[in-house]
């Protein structure tokens, strides 16, 4: 794409790295902010700049947060008893807009996938596991998406707490297989949460 300016062009390569943007929609969301009053471009690269030096992950859930200790975490009105083990913090929104859901979560950071490298070392794993052991866990959930990387790796964390007294249960299975969390629809979701299963009872035929 042959651009009358460089810095144009530099501002189009770099928006189009963003997923699901491609050249032509980076090509009219630069435009679009040519023609807006210069301080509210500048808002927006200081909002960038800011949230990318300043935002945190939460000392006990991993969640993304402002301070050391996450908005969820702090509430004390929250079942810290129950535990949401989740993939990444866009699972932790998604489960969030239902509004059933009054226990605490855990973000795992990933899934295990050899083929893609990512091992349980690469995950929190080991943080979670430590989090059992200190006691006042009476349930984990496992949240993550209905795939085979999924289901590895909810049957590996169950094999790291097994044996500690800790009920272990999985998101009935209103979430299709293969789908991903973030895009089920509130309330499917949310019954999902509800109606959640012992999570031996997925094992069957494994």
């Amino acid at each position: 794409m042959e651009m009358s300016s460089k810095l144009l062009e530099r501002a189009v390569t770099e928006i189009s790295q963003l997923p699901g943007i491609g050249k032509r929609t980076a090509l009219r969301l630069a435009l679009h902010l040519l023609k807006q009053p210069e301080e509210q471009t500048q808002e927006l690269a200081a909002a960038l700049r800011k949230m990318r030096e300043e935002i945190q992950f939460c000392r006990q859930c991993h969640n993304i947060s402002d301070i050391e200790i996450c908005a969820i975490c702090a509430n004390g009105s929250r079942d810290k008893s129950i535990i949401c083990v989740v993939e990444d913090v866009r699972d932790v929104m998604a489960i969030e807009n239902t509004g059933l859901f009054k226990g605490n979560y855990h973000v795992l950071g990933g899934k295990i996938s050899p083929i893609d490298g990512v091992g349980p070392g690469q995950l929190t794993i080991t943080s979670l596991v430590e989090k059992v052991k200190q006691g006042g866990v009476k349930e984990l959930i496992f949240a993550l998406s209905s795939t085979m990387e999924g289901d590895t790796t909810n049957f590996y964390i169950y094999r790291q707490i097994k044996g500690l007294g800790v009920v272990t249960s999985s998101i009935a299975r209103g979430i299709g297989v293969g789908d991903e969390l973030e895009f089920a629809d509130e309330i499917t979701l949310g019954r999902s949460i509800m109606h959640r299963i012992p999570f031996e009872n997925t094992l069957k035929g494994l």
